[in-house]
């Protein structure tokens, strides 16, 4: 497992992972563990559908004052790896919580924030057959009526679903994703909390981090990403990760 550090981040191995973000007060910052560092995305990245992790978690502080974005499961370092910039489109299966200002086009409505099970996959068939289409659909997306319409078939054509959970971030929960060709399954301390026939495609990387960023990218074309000030320490703590076949 590669351990990333940036700006003051940390990462600790005691019995499990301590995730450690000091007080930032400028740029970036980051405690990760992955495990797709310098590879080649599409040659090397080690997971593919019918793929489980399971791992047990705690965050402090809790999902008000967090501040940044964290979580762990599956993705392919679509803006880059940390170390290394290489773009390419958003793919993902994994526990993502984000604080305002992120608004991410995950929920059908409301803010596209807080403590997710989500999916993601814009590298799919479905979705790159849209991409000529794109100006026109964010044209539309701002109308409200054409935007009820238009919406929820793109989130199928985008693999896109999240579910918000309601478990406290503070408390130790047991966590577990099974990636399938069929779609996913998400559970938290052994009930399932989200399920959809939606999933990507790999292959992904594994990863856990806690980081100060922000980003906003809506339906409606807005698009912004940057860094919060942090005036608290934050943590996240993980024990029992388990990867392999599902």
């Amino acid at each position: 497992m590669r351990i990333v550090q940036i700006n003051g981040g940390q990462v600790s191995r005691e019995q499990g992972w301590r995730l450690t973000l000091p007080p930032t007060a400028g740029g970036y910052a980051d405690a990760q563990i992955d495990d797709y560092g310098r590879l080649s995305r599409r040659a090397h990245y080690p997971w593919h559908p019918g793929t489980r992790m399971s791992l047990r978690a705690r965050f402090s502080p809790g999902q008000e004052a967090l501040r940044g974005t964290a979580g762990f499961g599956f993705w392919n370092a679509p803006f880059g790896d940390p170390t290394v910039r290489r773009p390419a489109l958003p793919q993902a299966a994994w526990f993502f919580f984000g604080s305002p200002p992120t608004d991410l086009p995950l929920a059908l409505s409301g803010p596209g924030q807080g403590w997710f099970a989500a999916t993601l996959d814009t590298a799919g068939p479905g979705a790159l057959a849209l991409l000529p289409l794109a100006p026109l659909v964010l044209l539309a997306n701002q109308v409200a009526g054409l935007r009820a319409t238009l919406w929820p078939r793109l989130r199928r054509a985008l693999c896109t679903s999240c579910q918000p959970l309601v478990e406290s971030m503070e408390e130790w929960h047991n966590y577990e994703l099974l990636w399938r060709r069929q779609g996913c399954r998400f559970r938290v301390d052994g009930r399932v909390v989200h399920e959809t026939l939606a999933g990507p495609r790999g292959p992904l990387g594994f990863v856990c981090w806690i980081d100060n960023q922000y980003l906003i990218a809506t339906n409606r074309g807005r698009l912004r990403w940057g860094v919060l000030n942090t005036a608290v320490t934050q943590t996240l703590e993980v024990a029992d990760l388990r990867l392999g076949p599902a």
